[in-house]
């Protein structure tokens, strides 16, 4: 049998029973696969490379190696959550790398999207080719592929957490969640003892933030954009909506609206709430919420969160509007 393709006996791994099974096969197989050799894994902080990290963790403890980018377009506590969960309750072997600056400079201006997805996926390609380049000793390269991944690249997979590293970094791929769908890798996750809010993160493109803060980047519309964003995911926490709804996040435009504030004419940001359920990407329907829910929001945005003069709640089903802005 083709190692990526999945057997047609292969079970649906959708209990803590199978889960465990699946981890103890997995653990067997990646220690025989390195030895005592050492593997690198781009630890985004996403399901994918978390639970892949969990599992070579418990498979070959300090040997994996893990490298954390932070490029300054993470939502909030999230590049903290990596670091307290694997440094700090699994012991990991992380190293952490701060290039915020690095990346909002070179992003300084520029309005394109897709100038901008380039911009950022190219510079996380150099920063974890430099980490890598420091280290001795390492032969195998870990990756979060999914099956779906497997499905849609037709067996070729250039994964987001790495994208493509230089044609001379030689390394063997382990990918022991290569053969799971999206909801069973969850599964292993809960199994391996990662935390809910880590195992059920939703869906985040690789370019984070960079696509949300619409236009040209700044520093300070950017913390708009995380600072409203962290409150829309506490009060729909707060209100039982995080699990019955698909996605939400807000977005922050490259544009102002009149306002007044302190009395004064002000000239702020708009902040637009996104929130779309869907089964499967294709087609995303709006979710009607409750008044009180989206007023408490709104009361709590242009309160907190400086520079902002109006909340808007984006209306449109895609199609004919897509789920990102950007």
């Amino acid at each position: 049998m083709e190692k990526n393709v999945r057997p047609a006996d292969m079970k649906r791994i959708n209990t803590p029973e199978l889960a465990e099974a699946f981890i103890a096969e997995q653990v067997k197989e990646v220690r025989e696969q390195v030895g005592d050799k050492k593997v690198l894994l781009a630890l985004s902080g996403g399901v994918d490379s978390s639970v892949v990290a969990a599992l070579l963790i418990k498979a070959i403890g300090k040997q994996l190696v893990c490298v954390h980018v932070n490029h300054g377009l993470m939502r909030k506590g999230e590049s903290e959550q990596v670091i307290e969960v694997f440094r700090g309750q699994l012991d990991a072997n992380l190293i952490y790398v701060d290039a915020t600056d690095r990346f909002l400079d070179l992003l300084a201006g520029v309005d394109e999207p897709e100038r901008k997805r380039k911009i950022i996926g190219g510079e996380f390609i150099k920063v974890f080719d430099e980490e890598a380049r420091k280290l001795e000793g390492i032969d195998f390269l870990a990756q979060g592929t999914i099956y779906p991944d497997i499905l849609e690249s037709d067996g070729v997979k250039a994964h987001h957490n790495v994208g493509g590293l230089p044609e001379d970094m030689q390394f063997e791929l382990v990918e022991p969640v290569r053969l799971l769908f999206k909801d069973e890798v969850r599964v292993v996750g809960k199994a391996l003892g990662l935390p809910e809010s880590m195992v059920e993160r939703q869906p985040f493109p690789g370019p984070g933030l960079g696509v949300r803060c619409l236009g040209a980047i700044t520093r300070d519309r950017l913390t708009a954009l995380r600072e409203s964003d962290a409150i829309l995911r506490e009060e729909f926490a707060a209100a039982g909506l995080a699990d019955k709804v698909w996605q939400f996040f807000t977005v922050v435009p490259d544009m102002r609206a009149t306002g007044v504030r302190d009395g004064k004419r002000a000239y702020d940001w708009p902040v637009i709430i996104r929130a779309v359920n869907t089964v499967d990407a294709m087609t995303a329907t709006v979710p009607e919420i409750d008044w009180a829910v989206l007023k408490k929001i709104t009361s709590r945005i242009l309160a907190e969160v400086p520079g902002v003069c109006r909340v808007l709640y984006d209306l449109s089903p895609k199609p004919t509007a897509t789920i990102e802005w950007e």
